[in-house]
C-alpha cells in the first residue's frame, strides 16, 4: 500500500515536471486565424491525406512557420498560395487547377469507373451467351451422351 501511494506521489511530481503550458502558434490572433484559414486549403506533403493546418509533421510545422512569415509580410493569400505551388508543384494544393498534367487526378477516376463498368457489362453478355446456347454435339459425341444416360 506504501509503495502504491509512493509510486503515485512520483508520478503527480513527475507529470508536473514533464508537463508544460502550451506556447501560442502566433502572438497576432489574426496572423493565426489567416494562417489556419490558407493552411486548410494546402496538403501536408508528407501526411498527404491531412491538411497542412491539422498535420503534426515537423514538415507541415515548417510550412505553417513559413506560411506565418508570409502573412506578416502582407502578402495576399494568393501570393502565398503560388509561393508554395512554385517550391511544391500543385499537389501541396487539395483542389489542384484542371490543366494537362491534373487530368488524371481529375478525370482517372471517372475513366476507371467507365471501364470498370464496360468490363462488367461485357462479361455479363458473353456469360449470358454461353448459358443461353447449347452446347454442339457432333453424332459421336451425342451417342456417347445418350449411352452415359441409359447407364
Amino acid at each position: 500500500m506504501k509503495t502504491l501511494f509512493l509510486a503515485v506521489c512520483l508520478s503527480t511530481l513527475v507529470g508536473g515536471v514533464v508537463a508544460g503550458e502550451a506556447q501560442p502558434m502566433a502572438q497576432d490572433p489574426q496572423v493565426e486565424a489567416r494562417m489556419v484559414a490558407i493552411a486548410e486549403e494546402l496538403r501536408c506533403l508528407v501526411c498527404q491525406n491531412e491538411s497542412l493546418a491539422s498535420s503534426h509533421a515537423e514538415l507541415a510545422e515548417d510550412l505553417r512557420r513559413e506560411v506565418r512569415k508570409l502573412i506578416r509580410e502582407d502578402k495576399t493569400d494568393q501570393e502565398i498560395r503560388s509561393y508554395l505551388v512554385e517550391r511544391y508543384g500543385d499537389f501541396v494544393l487539395y483542389r489542384p487547377p484542371v490543366k494537362p498534367l491534373t487530368w488524371p487526378l481529375w478525370f482517372g477516376p471517372f475513366i476507371l469507373l467507365a471501364l470498370a463498368i464496360f468490363g462488367l457489362w461485357r462479361y455479363l453478355r458473353l456469360r449470358r451467351q454461353t448459358q443461353t446456347q447449347a452446347p454442339h454435339l457432333d453424332a459421336a459425341g451425342r451417342a456417347q451422351a445418350e449411352q452415359l444416360l441409359k447407364d
